[in-house]
């Protein structure tokens, strides 16, 4: 199943997407459950168009891992690591389908990350391993986008990768899929940039997922974002950055240069 956040008539919701039709599962932040909270899709289904999709995800965080594929670790001069790396990225970073990453004046190397983005379905602390898939509600794709130059100066990567507009999501949440092998690819401006295969993870999905729950409890709706591959570069003001996963679908949004205040 396929779960978009589509708005119509000025109003954001959760829907089912059944090829041309969607059916309606609950108000973004209103009373009725979420589908990552066992909500069901309800009702008549209704036409959609790719112009209303928005962030198919609303989390209380998004935890990252870090270097976790080896060609990437190597194409920044660093070490693989020896067990997952996190870092956060704030939900306040999130934009959707057709929106815009703005470069900020503070930096002047901004890198495209693509990601296979994991959608947390229940409130875990603790999780094995073993029952770690239990956790997981679906996937989408994530750019985790990176000042390279501020991550570098700061040493702690929050402003670098905690940016406005900084984690580009979507176009929705693909439930009915293996992660175990799906080819990532990144296209700006139509070049292929990145491309590798969750196979080739250091860490996989299952151990992400306990990983993680051991440090933080994860809630319905928490994002985990799972590493890159090699090829990671820069992003310039009129780009079209295309984040495209096997069996999920394509994010595609532009770039432009921040407002100066």
């Amino acid at each position: 199943m396929r779960i978009a956040a589509l708005e119509k008539n000025g109003n954001t919701a959760f829907y089912a997407l059944e090829g041309d039709l969607a059916r309606r599962i609950g108000p973004i932040g209103g009373s009725a459950l979420s589908p990552f909270e066992g909500g069901k899709p309800e009702g008549e289904a209704v036409p959609w168009s790719p112009a209303e999709l928005r962030a198919p995800v609303r989390p209380s965080k998004i935890v990252c891992i870090g270097r976790n594929y080896a060609a990437h670790a190597k194409e920044l001069g660093n070490e693989v690591p020896k067990e997952p790396m996190l870092f956060f990225k704030p939900p306040s970073s999130i934009i959707g389908p057709g929106e815009s990453i703005e470069l900020p004046v503070e930096s002047e190397r901004v890198d495209h990350e693509a990601e296979l983005g994991v959608v947390i379905s229940k409130r875990v602390r603790r999780i094995s391993r073993e029952d770690a898939m239990s956790a997981v509600f679906g996937y989408t794709c994530v750019c985790d986008v990176s000042a390279r130059d501020l991550q570098k100066k700061d040493g702690q990567w929050a402003r670098a990768k905690g940016f406005d507009t900084f984690c580009p999501v979507g176009p929705w949440v693909e439930t009915d899929i293996d992660p175990s092998d799906l080819a990532v690819e990144c296209r700006v401006d139509g070049q292929v940039r990145q491309h590798g295969r969750t196979s080739q993870m250091i860490f996989d999905i299952p151990a992400i997922v306990a990983y993680v729950s051991n440090a933080f409890t994860l809630e319905p709706g928490d994002l985990i974002v799972t590493g890159t591959p090699e090829g990671v570069g820069p992003l310039a003001a009129g780009n079209e950055l295309t984040i495209a996963i096997e069996r999920i679908g394509e994010l595609t949004v532009r770039v432009k240069n921040a407002p100066r205040v």
